[in-house]
């Protein structure tokens, strides 16, 4: 029963080792050891205190521990720092946690997608468990490895001449490897999508998910340091703003986790350009903190989109110059209408060339 409730791993807090393997060379063998809570002995670590010796040897007494753990909270004749209620509080969190993963339905399970690329000189660490940490409770992973799309120790940057080619063609050739054979093939239900990485390549990213339906996307905070969303949404305001010159090349700023000012814009499309904006009162990084802001700006995303397309027309190329969250970068993406939609040039800010630079193209059909 010790087994089953704490589904073969330790039970000390941190630590969840799986205790049916060696660590070491993978096979299959039992390092589980069974701890006193209250000691068997009344000399051994944690002596009992008004329990009867029948329930020494409970299920309720028992932590099920790796050997490491084990020597770590008895190692002082008295317990030491892991006095009984505190080993008490483990255990019960462990196995509260595992009856409500194991309790879940099958029809939530998701695959794990991770995609980064070098934004400047820096690169984009994903870790596989803070990505999981993040799903639940509304669903769990399907894998206990990810799908990586990322290009592993690329030295590239975006500033070199052809990072953006080729960063571009990486990521859909692992696409449709990874994700799009196996979606047609039944393999994936459903996708849980991590993504750090420049602001086109995450709005590529979303085009290529765009004909996949069950897929969530999550947003990287910096305070607190997570991927996991707020439980309360916080008051924000979104704004659409339309241009009084509508003869110019039509171009459409997305200015939510930094201020885009208007001469960033006409010094590469001139100033006669006829900038379309959506925005809000204070831009900032850590802008999108919930699912139903992320929900409210796809739909305000497609509305611009359509009313771009009504006075511009629909073969017209769009000039899009984003400051986006990453999550709201993905979704761009994803609301794209690749039959209807028109052109799009992505544009990113590139300090090493002075602005923002032509990365990226999407035709119409894509």
């Amino acid at each position: 029963m010790l087994w089953g409730r704490s589904a073969g791993r330790c039970e000390f807090a941190g630590c969840n080792k799986p205790l049916w393997k060696s660590s070491v060379t993978q096979e299959r063998v039992n390092i589980a050891q069974k701890a006193h809570i209250y000691a068997f002995s009344d000399k051994g670590p944690r002596a009992r205190v008004n329990i009867p010796v029948s329930l020494l040897n409970s299920v309720d007494n028992l932590m099920l521990v790796c050997h490491e753990c084990h020597q770590k909270i008895d190692r002082r004749s008295d317990g030491g720092r892991y006095k009984a209620p505190l080993l008490q509080q483990m255990k019960a969190a462990h196995e509260e946690r595992i009856q409500r993963v194991t309790g879940i339905s099958l029809r939530r399970k998701s695959h794990i997608l991770l995609y980064g690329a070098n934004i400047g000189d820096h690169g984009s660490p994903l870790v596989y468990d803070e990505a999981a940490s993040a799903l639940f409770p509304r669903r769990y992973p399907a894998a206990d490895t990810p799908i990586s799309l990322s290009v592993v120790n690329s030295l590239s940057s975006d500033r070199d001449a052809d990072y953006w080619a080729s960063e571009s063609k990486s990521l859909e050739r692992a696409f449709t490897h990874a994700v799009r054979d196996r979606v047609r093939l039944g393999d994936i239900q459903h996708l849980s999508v991590f993504a750090l990485a420049p602001q086109p390549l995450l709005v590529s990213l979303g085009v290529l998910l765009g004909d996949i339906s069950d897929v969530d996307v999550y947003q990287r905070r910096r305070e607190p340091a997570t991927w996991e969303w707020a439980t309360h949404r916080q008051r924000t305001s979104f704004v659409i703003e339309e241009p009084t010159n509508r003869a110019g090349a039509p171009a459409l700023v997305f200015a939510l986790s930094a201020t885009v000012t208007p001469d960033r814009v006409t010094s590469v499309l001139g100033q006669d350009a006829s900038v379309w904006r959506l925005t809000t009162p204070t831009p900032h990084n850590d802008l999108i903190t919930s699912r139903d802001q992320l929900s409210e700006l796809r739909q305000l995303m497609r509305t611009l989109l359509d009313r771009v397309k009504a006075v511009h027309g629909q073969t017209t190329p769009v000039h899009i110059f984003p400051a986006l969250p990453i999550s709201v970068a993905v979704e761009l993406g994803r609301v794209r209408m690749p039959k209807a939609d028109s052109p799009w040039r992505l544009y990113d800010q590139v300090n090493a060339r002075g602005g923002f630079i032509d990365a990226l193209s999407i035709p119409t059909g894509v």
